[in-house]
């Protein structure tokens, strides 16, 4: 058998997953010269797949969130994006209104345990459960924070019309 590695257009070592691996096995293909990435024996992640999905995901500049600036800027308010606060202040707000001590949050309704739409994977559950509890905690420990130094907090889902954010902040703007 012949190795495929190094030919013109074919795959490289990188793009080949499991599933290719072992159809390439079936069709009696040499797949001893790939290499296979394995999940770090200390890693969290499940699996290959899950893992890369994971360092993929952004902290910040998320769709929701660059709708909802880009809808705050149409309505003509300026603010400061990934910042924080103060240095007393521990976390990095989303949209932040100095003058107004306003700290606007963007929260995802899988990362912070959405009450509508919740949902528990159920791949490696027990890890799962616990992030989302250390996510909610945290979102309390910083809203604890930010009260502390003076600062109004809201905190918008992802799922919320963009309209509706935008009417909320500007209701706390104007309170």
């Amino acid at each position: 058998m012949t190795s495929e590695i190094g030919k013109e257009g074919d795959w490289t070592p990188a793009k080949i997953n499991t599933r290719q691996r072992a159809a390439r096995c079936a069709r009696g293909k040499d797949v001893a010269a790939i290499p296979v990435k394995r999940v770090p024996s200390e890693s969290w992640a499940s699996s290959d797949a899950v893992r890369r999905t994971m360092q993929g995901n952004h902290k910040f500049d998320t769709k929701p969130e660059l709708q909802l600036r880009s809808a705050l800027h149409r309505a003509g308010l300026r603010f400061f994006k990934n910042r924080r606060p103060s240095p007393a202040v521990s976390c990095r707000v989303d949209v932040l209104f100095p003058a107004a001590r306003l700290a606007v949050f963007v929260d995802g309704c899988f990362w912070h345990s959405c009450p509508i739409h919740r949902n528990q994977p159920r791949t490696n559950s027990a890890w799962w459960q616990q992030k989302l509890l250390r996510n909610r905690q945290r979102d309390e420990r910083n809203n604890a924070e930010l009260h502390a130094e003076g600062w109004r907090v809201l905190r918008i889902w992802e799922h919320e019309p963009v309209e509706d954010a935008v009417a909320a902040v500007c209701a706390v703007l104007r309170s």
